[in-house]
């Protein structure tokens, strides 16, 4: 049996290979896209208390309260920035990871709420997004830590079981008179402080809802109860909260701030090609990338044919010969040779007496050069005499390439 017939066919066909590499080149594509934008396309399904949670102690229920009745609200991902135009409330959810330092960033903000936290949960392992209730932590140390910029104490309370109670107005953000009633709130949370002046008590006396007194565009809504999910399952709980941000809100807008929970939308060097105006020069680069790619799929020119391991003619010969100078290091010693060569072609070229002797031919060749204005034969032979160096060669080169131009009238 022949080779031929014993050969099979190709394991794989053109068409197969050029659909893996589209498929490897888009997939690869889409893994760079999605992790320049990663921070930005991720989820609130953790469970926490942010606003970007629907868990039981999230706050996207507020948000979705907001939108409803027409309040311009707004889910910050970015850095802080001073606002000029508007002033829109800013809501902080900081968790209790976080202390003093992160909420540096937002202390030239004009309008500010600090909710605290308050439960400690455990996330549910076969639902998304839900969490179970572990307690309510004790808040007091680090909310201390946390608030410092704007109180030098801040002390945190906890009513036992759960209660109903009943906010009133006890400062003048709020107006005299101000009634708000609650629904089951488990364990009121309260605050209190030197540094701290209330802005909303409960009947008796204790401070839900505080303004600082050094920083009068801060306030601390104590019990997050008030504004998340299972809070506002309960339409006194809703009523009271909405009422807390409208007040609290003026005429502007509502902001809620995720930076604190993780959620910072990241800068880098693969948004910054994605995003105008270097987007520009990303789709040129890709577009100059595959039309590479595409050019080196097809041949051109005809096949080169493997030559010979020791090749034939006159050129090997002279380029073995050169070599083998080169690696002897005498190439200045081919500079006397090399300008009687010279010296040769312009006494052939310049129409010279071939029969004359060597000495006639000199004397001839001196002449002609003197009346060319250029150097004379003997000062090129002395000089390629002198040759060192490989330089040296190189410019006697030069030199006797010139005086032939000279001499001849060739045109340059």
């Amino acid at each position: 049996m022949s080779p031929a017939a014993e050969t099979g066919p190709p394991a794989f066909s053109a068409r197969t290979i050029l659909a893996l590499v589209a498929v490897g080149l888009v997939s690869f594509s889409g893994l760079a896209v999605l992790s320049a934008y990663a921070p930005e396309l991720r989820g609130g399904a953790d469970g926490q208390a942010h606003a970007l949670s629907a868990s039981a102690i999230g706050f996207k229920g507020a948000v979705v309260m907001l939108k409803a009745e027409d309040v311009p609200t707004v889910i910050s991902r970015a850095a802080p920035k001073v606002q000029t135009e508007s002033t829109p409330l800013l809501v902080l959810t900081p968790s209790l990871v976080n202390d003093a330092q992160d909420l540096t960033p937002f202390g030239k903000q004009e309008h500010v709420l600090i909710v605290l936290p308050k439960w400690a949960v455990a996330p549910q392992a076969l639902r998304l997004g839900f969490v179970d209730k572990v307690g309510i932590v004790e808040a007091s140390p680090r909310a201390t830590d946390l608030l410092k910029a704007y109180a030098p104490t801040t002390e945190i309370a906890h009513r036992k079981a759960v209660t109903r109670p009943v906010l009133r107005a006890g400062g003048a953000i709020f107006a005299t008179g101000t009634y708000l009633p609650l629904g089951d709130i488990e364990g009121l949370q309260t605050i209190s402080g030197e540094g701290w002046e209330p802005a909303l008590v409960d009947e008796e006396g204790h401070i839900v809802l505080a303004r600082s007194k050094t920083h009068q565009g801060v306030l601390v809504l104590a019990d997050p109860d008030l504004l998340n999910t299972q809070g506002l399952a309960k339409l006194d709980n809703a009523r009271a909260g909405m009422a807390i941000l409208n007040t609290l809100r003026g005429g502007d807008g509502v902001m809620f701030d995720v930076t604190l929970n993780g959620f910072k939308r990241g800068r880098g060097i693969g948004r910054l090609m994605l995003e105008p105006p270097w987007l520009s020069a990303t789709l040129c680069g890709v577009a100059a990338a595959l039309l590479l790619g595409l050019h080196g799929l097809a041949r051109f020119g005809p096949t080169r044919l493997p030559g010979r391991a020791i090749a034939l003619g006159k050129r090997p010969l002279v380029d073995n010969s050169a070599g083998l100078v080169r690696m002897a290091r005498k190439e200045h010693e081919l500079a006397p040779a090399y300008a009687a060569l010279i010296l040769a072609e312009v006494t052939r070229e310049a129409g010279g007496d071939r029969t004359a002797s060597a000495e006639e031919t000199e004397r001839w060749l001196g002449d002609l050069a003197h009346r060319r204005g250029a150097a004379s034969p003997a000062e090129l032979r002395a000089e390629a005499d002198r040759a060192k160096t490989p330089d040296d060669l190189l410019t006697i080169g030069r030199k006797l390439y010139h005086w032939k131009l000279e001499i001849t009238r060739e045109r340059r």
